[in-house]
Parts: structure tokens; C-alpha cells; sequence
């Protein structure tokens, strides 16, 4: 369905301003290193099957993040573009400077992230043309209405999404534009995808690729993280 060949851009947005956190969450401190460059070292590595990175951040963050890139991924061609004030704004900056057919994106705060689930999703988008990873839920899961229980979910049906999730460029730029044109919000990339009539593989996604929200995020991610420091 697309040119297997064709190089990967990795969109990373990166603009947001860690409120929940309670200051610049991408540069705190997290096993010696800041967040951001964990995240970045994963989208490098050669196992990944990224070929270009876009950071889509605020301005005055350029320049550090710059810096941090260049040191932990080195081998990937590097563009900045200024993020939004949201992050379906960011992502679609860095669809603009993106050029190749297959884009993956992945969340800047999500450090826990392994190479081979970057290159797990992007072989499934390569073949289908949309997909992301999800963890299966582990508890018993409802929809509410109000404080009380409205209905009790099929547990074996239900998935946390999680990134990176990957697609064919054209598709997600598609997603963006029709959005966009209907005043669309969404959380992810997938959902936009899935709102166009495209369909979106799953795969298998990783419990230590868990998102930095809140200062006590911070210990089980570093936890996570001790094998990758090790190695």
C-alpha cells in the first residue's frame, strides 16, 4: 500500500507548557538526563526505522532542543518548527515540513518508548497504512453518567492507546485538513485518521511507554528506564 522504501519522518510535538507537571516537564531531570533526550535517543536509534526528525516546539525551546537532539540522535536529518497552542496544532507544523510517505508521531513525554515498538508500528503502517499501539485493558471498565455506572464495557474490546502511531503522510495530512475544516479536536492522530473512513491497525503497545502527566510520574519511568541506562 505504500513505498516500503520511502524514508520515516517522526513528528515529536513538544509545545506544550507541563501545567499538570507543574513547570517545563520535557527538561526536568530523569535518570541523569532530561526527559526529552530519552525520547529523542529512542526516535535515533537505529532500530527504530526513523529517518528524520521534526520537533514541533516554542520558539525560546529551540535551541536546547537542538542541542539535545544532536547528541542523542545524531544520525537523523533534524527540523524545528514552532508548535501550537494545542497539540493537534503541532502535529500539523510538522506535517508541514514533512516530505517522505510514512510519518510516525510520538509523544515528546512518553520516554519509555523502545525502538523496536517505533519500528513495530511503522512496519504495520507500512502495510496497512494507519496504525498505533494500545494496551489491552487489565481492569473491568465502564461508561458513566454522572457519579454512577452506566454500562460495563467488553473488557477484551477495550484498548489504551498509547504512541507512537504511524500512517501514510497523505493520510494524516487528510485528517488534519478535513479537521480542521470542521472545527475537529482530538487527542490523537488515529482519531482523525479513523474520522476520514481509514481504518487503523493495533499493536501491541509497552507498559513502561507510559506518559509523564505529573511529578509523580517521575519514579516508576525511572524505573523503567534503568535497562536502557545500563546498556
Amino acid at each position: 500500500m505504500t513505498d516500503a522504501q520511502g524514508p520515516v519522518a517522526a513528528i515529536v510535538p513538544a509545545a506544550g507548557g507541563g501545567s499538570r507537571f507543574g513547570g517545563a516537564k520535557l527538561f526536568a531531570e530523569l535518570g541523569g538526563r532530561p526527559v526529552i533526550s530519552w525520547t529523542l535517543a529512542a526516535l535515533g536509534d537505529p532500530g527504530s526505522g526513523v529517518d528524520e526528525l521534526i520537533i514541533a516546539a516554542r520558539a525560546p525551546d529551540h535551541a536546547r532542543l537542538a542541542q539535545v537532539a544532536l547528541t542523542v540522535a545524531p544520525r537523523l536529518r533534524l527540523t524545528l518548527v514552532e508548535g501550537g497552542a494545542r497539540r493537534q496544532d503541532s502535529v500539523r507544523s510538522g506535517l508541514n515540513a514533512c516530505r517522505g510517505p510514512i510519518v510516525v508521531v510520538h509523544d515528546a513525554a512518553r520516554p519509555g518508548v523502545r525502538p523496536a515498538l517505533v519500528a513495530a508500528v511503522i512496519a504495520a503502517a507500512r502495510r496497512t497504512g494507519a496504525a498505533t499501539c494500545a494496551l489491552g485493558a487489565v481492569d473491568t471498565t465502564a461508561l458513566t453518567d454522572g457519579d454512577r455506572l452506566a454500562a460495563i464495557l467488553d473488557r477484551d474490546r477495550v484498548v489504551a492507546v498509547q504512541t507512537p502511531q504511524a500512517f501514510r503522510t497523505d493520510w494524516l495530512v487528510a485528517g488534519h485538513v478535513a479537521a480542521a475544516a470542521a472545527g475537529r479536536r482530538a487527542d490523537d492522530d488515529a482519531t482523525l485518521v479513523l474520522a476520514i473512513g481509514h481504518p487503523v491497525d493495533v499493536v501491541a503497545g509497552d507498559p513502561r511507554n507510559r506518559k509523564l502527566t505529573a511529578a509523580e510520574d517521575l519514579e516508576p519511568l525511572r524505573l523503567a528506564l534503568q535497562p536502557r541506562a545500563a546498556s
